[in-house]
């Protein structure tokens, strides 16, 4: 196809132009000449899942190799990012994490995790950025942040509010609210494997509420199964302009959104990061691209540099950890 031909070689004209370091004697010329392994940490339907398949075709057009997406969940995303970081260093498998994975697990998991982001990956870049929402059940008794919190006071014990595991941003945000609004006793109930089996345990009515990445969660919303009672960014969603904000619900310190990056095994050839950030940059800038994550809550972002990218993951490491000491939250 003459298209994708010349599509092809833009992109990975546009990627060479980025690259800083000296490549390796016929290793930048060649790469890629097979099939590129992309892991994901988490079950299909969460938002790392879905921004991973929203990119995999024009990937496969950029690169002229096949992307394949492999799932592989478990213990909050460790089981999926040690696979990656234990990976053959050669460019061929890449790892698309989240906030969860990369940010907190380090302190959750401080104890058995055997996988430590800055160390063992290359960053890449960032990928996409969503909000996240505060769902719960048609059927329960509250329809707002303050009903929500009334009902828990009056009913100690009793809401149960789910998270995909103890390592994830969403149960974090469900701990900061806690801690915000008086240590409120309530029971939590993780589902390991991201955010698809707790979405999925909220619209069957095991769980009252829980905090999830709106991409994960909209159409649930749209359906009328699950209803938002917050959404945890600055601004309101635009897929749900009447929902209200957390700052706007009584707790103006309350901002998170969850976000996913791409990286590499940390020995990767130097060259190759900044190949891909190159390439991503260059897609994710695309209107169609970023037309396709915004129909599911979700923004295209892309890091200036894949040392950003990496200073950004510190940052945010240091952000969410404090909380996790705060709250005395360890592994589950």
């Amino acid at each position: 196809m003459p298209h994708a031909a010349a599509t092809r070689r833009a992109l990975l004209a546009t990627a060479a132009l980025s690259t800083t370091a000296t490549p390796r004697p016929g290793r930048a010329a060649s790469y890629p000449d097979r099939p590129i392994r992309l892991l994901i940490p988490f079950a299909p339907g969460g938002a790392t899942d879905l921004a991973a398949r929203i990119l995999q075709p024009h990937l496969a057009e950029a690169l002229g190799q096949p992307v394949i997406i492999e799932n592989r969940p478990g213990a909050a995303g460790n089981v999926g990012m040690e696979a990656a970081a234990r990976a053959t260093p050669d460019g061929y498998t890449l790892f698309l994490a989240n906030v969860g994975t990369l940010a907190v697990n380090p302190a959750v998991f401080a104890r058995t995790i055997r996988t430590r982001p800055q160390t063992d990956f290359a960053a890449i870049s960032l990928v996409s950025e969503t909000p996240d929402a505060l769902v719960a059940h048609p059927a329960a008794p509250f329809f707002t942040v303050a009903e929500l919190l009334a009902y828990a006071r009056t009913h100690p014990g009793q809401v149960n509010y789910g998270s995909p595991g103890a390592g994830s941003l969403n149960r974090l945000e469900m701990e900061l609210l806690r801690e915000q609004a008086g240590r409120l006793d309530m029971v939590h109930v993780p589902y390991p494997g991201g955010a698809g089996p707790a979405v999925t345990a909220a619209v069957a009515g095991d769980v009252h509420c829980l905090f999830v990445t709106l991409s994960s969660a909209l159409g649930q919303i749209q359906a009328g199964r699950l209803k938002a009672l917050a959404v945890t960014t600055a601004a309101r969603a635009p897929g749900l302009p009447r929902t209200p904000t957390m700052a706007e619900s009584g707790f103006p310190e309350f901002i998170a959104s969850s976000w996913q990056g791409l990286l590499l095994p940390a020995a990767a050839p130097a060259e190759i990061a900044p190949r891909w950030h190159g390439i991503l940059a260059t897609l994710l800038a695309r209107p169609e691209i970023r037309d396709r994550f915004a129909t599911s809550a979700t923004l295209a972002l892309a890091s200036a540099s894949p040392a950003e990218f990496g200073a950004f993951i510190a940052r945010e490491q240091q952000r969410w950890g404090a909380l996790v000491h705060r709250a005395g939250i360890t592994a589950e």
